[in-house]
C-alpha cells in the first residue's frame, strides 16, 4: 500500500530490512504506518503494540515502529527486555536520528536504517542460538 511518503518498492525494501534485521537475533521489529490519528499518537501506538502483539514475544524484545507521517510524529517502543538491555538514551538518539531525516524528507532512508541499527542491538543482546522463529510477521500494518 503506496503512501504519500513511500512508494511500493520502498516498502517492500522495509520489510526486506526488517528480515535483515531479524536474521541473526531472536527479536521482532514491526513498523506500523498510521494515517487516521490526529492526536494523542504514543497513546495509539502503545495500543497498537499490544494489538499486534508485540508483547508476547518469548524474550520480550519486539520493537515497534510507530509512524504518523501526516502529524510528523514517530514513537518507538521496546518490549521490556530490550529495553532492560539498551538504556533510553539510545532510543532517544534513535529517535531523534530518524525524525530529523524525516524532517529532510529522508522517510525510506531512515526508517531503514533505524530498522537496521536496532537489529544490530537486538543480535548484541539476543543472538540467535539454535534455531530462529519468526515470531511475528514482517509485514508493514496500516491504519
Amino acid at each position: 500500500m503506496a503512501t504519500s511518503f513511500l512508494t511500493n518498492q520502498q516498502i517492500a525494501s522495509l520489510v526486506e530490512a526488517i528480515q535483515s534485521a531479524e536474521e541473526h537475533s531472536t527479536g521482532e521489529i514491526r513498523v506500523h504506518i498510521d494515517s487516521n490519528t490526529d492526536e494523542d499518537n504514543a497513546k495509539i501506538a502503545f495500543k497498537v503494540f499490544e494489538e499486534l502483539c508485540l508483547n508476547k514475544t518469548k524474550e520480550r524484545n519486539a520493537v515497534l515502529f510507530h509512524v504518523n507521517f501526516e502529524q510528523k510524529y514517530l514513537t518507538i517502543i521496546g518490549d521490556t527486555g530490550i529495553h532492560a538491555k539498551v538504556s533510553q538514551s539510545y532510543w532517544d538518539h534513535l529517535h531523534d536520528y530518524i525524525t530529523s531525516e524525516f524532517a529532510k524528507g529522508n522517510y525510506y532512508q531512515a526508517l531503514k536504517s533505524g530498522i537496521l541499527e536496532t537489529g544490530l542491538e537486538l543480535k548484541k543482546y539476543f543472538p540467535v542460538k539454535g534455531e530462529n522463529h519468526n515470531e511475528l510477521p514482517n509485514e508493514i500494518t496500516f491504519s
